[in-house]
């Protein structure tokens, strides 16, 4: 039994300005009853022969501090009770924390949160009397535009920007002032709107092909950090919020905004990263990449293709990449090329390549006073200056290395902005602000032209089309709990002719397989789409 609940049954049921009334007339009882109980003992303490004051001043003192300490917590509590309502601070405040349904600022009717081109995506409706919380699209925008309910507090977007929905951060004083009226008076208050970057007819999209599987979609602009997908899968309904939601034990883990919050072992779409300090150390081969793999030792398992184990399932034997340039090794995502060129830059550079592309962050996509919603960036582990082999499986993306997809998003994003990765906004009208150069220009233009040719004639090949020129990185990430986990890693146009236009994408794919066959395809889908709006070119 949810004991909110239940105390908001009862203050909507007929009996309960009756029950209200009894419950003021036993408190005030009550109250007389201990005062009497305290004359009754001072009149025994006299009785038994306490020694009486020299003075009465000292105890007038006394009873003046405490009666005016009294006095002040009253006339405190008066301000909530009357002039509470025109203090933003207070309103944001009650519409947060106090979550019982008589709440008069739950009266508000909040600002409406729409996409680029003005589609709603939350507004409030009265129903039987009460102002309620409608998402046309559902469990779509879940994660990121959150909710708003009166049991269950706010979340997402409807959290964070709080102050601003509900009207309590105004304009100007006036504003502020004829708010709270309209709360005292019930004359229909309003807050104010919302604009996202959001684009609501890629974002559903994205939700869509996802179908059912659990992942996540990524879609931002990267010269001025604009997203225009922030999709994950599987969500909730916030039309239809219950306490099971909320329960421990959800399989799903439908609360987890994968987008933002999932980590997960980035595979080969790592390389990307370790390819960018390979080209910062001078460090661009050619490698030997033999057949059989790479180890740093022989106490640990070889290091090996993905050729070589469909060879052998085929029973063949497969003959090796042999030597491999950087670009060749990123086209062809070569395992044994990136371990041996991670243990090459040795543990110091890549350590402070990680620094470099912002691990272990977080970053905020909208702030105020009541809360953000932020996204989190990669986690990797501690390697010992000792530790060859973690220092080879790091650099594929294995092991311990964990990141989200907005992490790869930003570093996408990066590379197609020449170095500078842009902080992700989703509220239309935020000045654009610079992360970080995570790699000077002319590197970044090196690997541009090689993650172009990981679509043109690499393991991502099989999206490559005329009339969009599409540059990315494939993962196939293992995954201990089952199918690997599906990864794109890229942005479009390639060719970079209208920069102020391109867009980055990450596609993840749980458990979905090779990179290529899920993640890829539905990225593609996502850029083609977004040309046919005219967001690209």
């Amino acid at each position: 039994m949810n004991p909110l609940a239940t105390f908001n049954t009862l203050i909507d049921s007929p009996a309960w300005p009756t029950l209200q009334l009894g419950l003021h007339g036993l408190f005030f009882l009550a109250l007389l009853y201990l005062l009497k109980r305290l004359f009754d003992l001072r009149r025994t303490a006299v009785l038994k022969g306490l020694p009486k004051p020299k003075s009465i001043a000292g105890g007038l003192v006394v009873v003046l501090v405490l009666g005016s300490a009294f006095g002040a917590v009253l006339a405190y509590q008066a301000t909530w009770q009357l002039t509470g309502m025109t203090r933003p601070d207070f309103i944001a405040f009650m519409q947060t924390y106090d979550r019982r349904q008589f709440n008069p600022a739950h009266r508000i009717a909040r600002g409406r949160i729409a996409d680029r081109k003005g589609q709603i995506l939350a507004y409030s409706k009265e129903i039987d009397g009460r102002v309620q919380r409608v998402y046309p699209y559902g469990p779509a925008f879940a994660h990121v535009i959150g909710y708003q309910d009166p049991t269950f507090g706010a979340t997402g977007l409807e959290g964070s920007a709080n102050a601003h929905l509900n009207g309590s951060a105004p304009a100007d004083l006036r504003a502020w002032r004829d708010l709270g009226q309209q709360v005292i008076t019930q004359r229909e208050p309003r807050g104010q709107d919302l604009v996202l970057t959001l684009d609501a007819g890629l974002q559903r999209q994205a939700f869509a092909a996802l179908d059912g599987h659990a992942g996540a979609v990524v879609m931002l602009r990267p010269a001025d950090g604009a997203l225009r997908v922030l999709a994950s899968a599987p969500a909730f309904d916030p039309n239809r919020l219950s306490a099971d939601l909320f329960q421990r034990g959800d399989t799903q883990a439908r609360l987890l905004n994968r987008a933002l919050q999932g980590r997960y072992p980035p595979g080969s779409t790592f390389k990307l990263v370790v390819a960018a300090e390979g080209l910062a150390a001078g460090q661009t081969g050619p490698l030997r990449c033999e057949a059989n793999g790479y180890t740093t030792s022989a106490r640990y398992p070889l290091i090996r293709d993905h050729e070589y184990y469909s060879a052998r399932r085929s029973g063949m034997t497969w003959q090796g990449h042999g030597s491999l340039s950087l670009s060749r090794a990123l086209a062809e995502s070569c395992n044994v090329f990136f371990a041996k060129l991670g243990v090459q830059l040795g543990h110091e550079r890549f350590a402070r390549t990680l620094d470099n592309f912002l691990f272990w962050r977080t970053i905020p996509l909208h702030s105020s006073e009541y809360g953000s919603l932020t996204m989190t960036t990669g986690e990797a582990p501690r390697i010992a200056g000792s530790d060859q082999y973690g220092l080879a499986q790091a650099a594929i993306g294995q092991g311990r290395m964990l990141m989200t997809p907005a992490h790869l998003a930003l570093i996408a994003g990066a590379i197609a902005n020449d170095g500078v990765a842009v902080k992700p906004r989703l509220v239309a009208g935020e000045e654009p602000e610079g992360l970080a150069r995570m790699m000077p220009a002319d590197q970044a233009r090196q690997l541009q032209r090689m993650m172009r040719k990981v679509v043109s004639e690499g393991t991502a090949r099989g999206i490559d089309m005329p009339g969009l020129a599409i540059a990315g990185k494939t993962g196939t990430a293992q995954n201990s709990d089952g199918a690997p986990h599906s990864w794109f890693v890229g942005y479009a146009p390639a060719d970079r002719r209208a920069p102020e236009q391109t867009l980055a994408i990450v596609v993840l794919v749980e458990q979905g397989g090779y990179g290529s066959a899920a993640a890829a395809p539905l990225a593609r889908d996502m850029l083609l789409q977004a040309q046919k709006q005219g967001l690209l070119p």
